[in-house]
């Protein structure tokens, strides 16, 4: 097979840091401290289904062009699958994988009745023209209709994808059934059964184990300094709420580059700037510009990697000089360098922790679409800080008692509920 097809193995360099075997190392870890059996563990680290489609498109020039598209269900021993769809350059079956796995996971830790799932396209969507963007979707979901549903799997955006998207898959789902069906996907335009707070919830959640953090610390938001690596849906909005709680955003970043100012950044300002610049804020005025390796190194109190994964590695994890990282994206710091955090004394609060408010206010649309009662953004706020602040004392608990780090204090809980809820279900047949 040609290796520039899309189907083409994902054959890693030598420098590739596999995140699947990343998930699968914090699996080990956990069921270590909890003693599970060899049989428990082998399970839980195999997807239950792992499906690839081929998505063939019309290009706006009448070419035809032939995508991959990846699902892969981990687990449905808590309820549905669960688990967003993005459409990203990097996006491989591998990665996928991992994403399920730590979505498993993250649900569990949250207390939310879903299993883990995730999607998605190897594509750069600035590349495609709106029209493209929504014949890609439509085929996407259209292929893999068999194995999503309200009961089954329940898609939601992420990198890549947005509100848009998920109304196209939402339609085409609803019209092979013969019906609306709001329920099959979550992240949906608010006319069509979204829930308000739902654009803000990622962020949000990342401010509130911010602030959770800083307290336990005897600290508050007012004058502590952040620095933000993604400037995207979630970074933005985690800077935008910290802010506004007082915090100094002195850095922010995109993968174009960023801006530092010593005494802080103007987050609505640099919004607006962004908003008129195609979402670029290089040249933003009374910033300096920065790199985004230079932003994780900056000495701060606070650093948020909300960008990729594999960001703080072996490489520069020596440079880091936070003392509290708090994992906006999936999987931002690898195994080994946080590992050398830990030594260090440095608090790691995982990315299964801290970027959960998106997928509770994605369980909160799916309630609120099953009983057709929608809530105010007062109420959805609330409930979803309930949970996290829930979630994030009993990972420090968890933590303090066992003795261990939060991220393995996150997997331990997330893990035991997961293999709890296995036992008790027992194998078919």
């Amino acid at each position: 097979m040609d290796q520039t097809s899309p189907f083409a193995l994902d054959i890693p360099s030598p420098a590739y840091i596999c995140p699947f075997d990343q998930a699968c190392s914090y699996l080990d870890a956990a069921a270590k401290e909890l003693k599970l059996g060899q049989g428990v563990s082998e399970i839980l680290s195999h997807p239950r289904k792992v499906v690839t489609v081929s998505i063939p498109v019309k290009r706006d020039n009448g070419e035809i062009q032939v995508l991959a598209g990846h699902r892969v269900q981990h687990s449905d021993i808590l309820g549905p699958y669960k688990g967003g769809i993005r459409f990203h350059p990097a996006v491989t079956l591998r990665e996928v994988s991992a994403l399920a796995m730590l979505m498993t996971w993250k649900c569990a830790l949250l207390g939310i009745p879903y299993g883990g799932a995730k999607g998605g396209i190897a594509i750069n969507p600035k590349n495609y023209s709106i029209s493209e963007l929504e014949r890609i979707s439509r085929r996407y979901i259209s292929e893999l209709i068999k194995d999503i549903g309200p009961s089954v799997d329940i898609p939601a955006p992420d990198m890549g994808t947005s509100a848009r998207e998920m109304a196209w898959m939402m339609d085409t789902y609803s019209v092979n059934m013969g019906h609306a069906v709001p329920g099959v996907v979550t992240g949906k335009p608010l006319s069509i059964g979204g829930s308000l707070g739902r654009e803000m919830a990622t962020g949000r959640g990342v401010m509130i184990i911010v602030r959770e953090a800083l307290a336990d610390r005897g600290k508050s938001l007012a004058g502590t300094r952040i620095a933000i690596q993604g400037f995207g849906n979630v970074g933005a909005a985690a800077a935008e709420l910290l802010h506004q709680a007082g915090a100094k955003i002195i850095a922010v970043s995109t993968g174009a580059g960023g801006v530092f100012a010593e005494n802080g950044l103007d987050i609505l300002e640099l919004q607006a700037y962004a908003r008129e610049n195609n979402r670029k804020i290089s040249g933003f005025p009374q910033a300096k510009p920065i790199t985004n390796t230079e932003l994780l190194t900056l000495p701060c109190d606070v650093l948020i990697p909300a960008a990729l994964e594999n960001q703080i590695t072996q490489e520069n994890v020596n440079q880091i000089q936070a003392n509290l990282i708090v994992e906006a994206a999936n999987g931002p710091v690898t195994l080994e360098a946080n590992q050398a955090l830990e030594a260090r004394g440095v608090t790691v609060l995982p990315d299964i922790l801290s970027n959960a408010g998106g997928v509770v206010v994605s369980y909160l649309e799916w309630v609120q679409g099953l009983s057709y009662l929608f809530w105010d953004e007062q109420r959805v706020n609330g409930e979803m800080e309930s949970l996290m602040v829930q979630a994030y004392r009993k990972v420090m608990h968890q933590s303090q008692t066992r003795k261990i780090s939060p991220r393995l204090a996150a997997y331990v809980l997330g893990v035991g509920r997961v293999a709890q809820a296995l036992n008790d279900r027992g194998l078919y047949p």
